[in-house]
C-alpha cells in the first residue's frame, strides 16, 4: 500500500499499479482497490493512470472489471468502494 500511495513520488504510484494489474490476480486487484478508496485525487489519478498503461501494455487483454465484480462481494467496505471506482475507470474511454 505504501508504494500505491506514495506521496513523494507519483511515478512508483503509477508503475506500482500498473504492475499489479498486468499480474491481474484478484489479490493484486484487491490491493489497488483498497489504495483507490484510499487515494487523494491526484494519488487516484496515477493509479488509473497505471491500469491503463497496463491495459494498452496487454492489448487489453486483462479483465479487471471482471475481477472489481467479484471485489464487490467482498466484506470490506473499502474494497466495495474501491472496486467499483476501478470498474467505472475500465467502463471509460482507454
Amino acid at each position: 500500500m505504501g508504494l500505491l500511495l506514495d506521496v513523494e513520488d507519483t511515478a512508483v504510484t503509477r508503475q506500482t499499479a500498473e504492475a499489479l494489474a498486468r499480474v491481474g490476480t484478484v489479490a493484486a486487484v484487491r490491493l489497488i482497490a483498497l489504495a483507490v478508496a484510499e487515494a487523494d485525487d491526484q494519488q487516484a489519478d496515477w493509479l488509473q493512470t497505471g491500469l491503463n498503461d497496463a491495459l494498452v501494455r496487454s492489448g487489453g487483454v486483462l479483465d479487471i472489471a471482471a475481477i472489481c465484480g467479484q471485489l464487490a462481494q467482498e466484506q470490506e467496505e473499502d474494497v466495495r468502494r474501491g472496486a467499483a471506482e476501478v470498474s467505472v475507470w475500465m467502463d471509460g474511454p482507454q
